[in-house]
């Protein structure tokens, strides 16, 4: 069973899928990457990519996100979400989709969230695959994504917890992804 952090929910348990599919982040890795977040979660439009239970999710609209969209496949994993969305009682700030993540967020546009999580399985090449994307279409402000430990992200700024690390990455201004105009002729 997991429990919220900090904030409007703090120790609010949150309902786990009943799968081994999913790898709960643990109490320690969360409360170091909110942390590392903090300033960028309040008035924040969240997106949880792979959000499993949604804990991240949840911790965001605990310390002050206004919406939060979860991205998931599994049905026991959307069972969670939901059940989670109903007892926390924020129907109005949490929209689920039931979509695989990574056809999700190729289909974002620049700076479409504030804050954006991924947890994708360690076994895949998700993790890779996302910050690729984020390099071509920087769909939010701050991108943070745990993978194992063992996988060098080059970009970002990465942080290591036992077999654990999370990356967090920052989309350059939104001025500085337009091209620039033409010189008169």
């Amino acid at each position: 069973m997991l429990r919220i952090i900090a904030g409007e929910f703090k120790g609010r348990r949150l309902k786990t899928p009943t799968t081994d599919k999913v790898r709960p982040t643990s109490d320690r890795v969360r409360e170091a990457w909110f942390s590392i977040l903090q300033q960028s979660i309040p008035d924040a439009r969240v997106l949880d990519l792979f959000a499993g239970s949604g804990a991240l999710g949840f911790e965001a609209l605990s310390r002050g996100a206004v919406s939060v969209d979860f991205v998931e496949t599994h049905r026991a994993s959307l069972t969670a979400l939901k059940a989670n969305t109903e007892a926390l009682k924020v129907e109005d700030r949490v929209t689920i989709h039931r979509s695989d993540a990574l056809r999700f967020a190729e289909r974002l546009q620049p700076a479409q969230y504030d804050v954006a999580f991924a947890d994708p399985p360690y076994a895949s090449e998700a993790a890779a695959r996302l910050v690729e994307l984020y390099g071509i279409i920087p769909f939010a402000r701050v991108f943070s994504i745990e993978h194992s430990a063992d996988l060098s992200i080059m970009a970002g700024d990465t942080r290591r917890y036992g077999d654990t690390a999370i990356t967090i990455l920052q989309s350059p201004p939104l001025a500085a992804l337009r091209r620039p105009s033409p010189p008169p002729l």
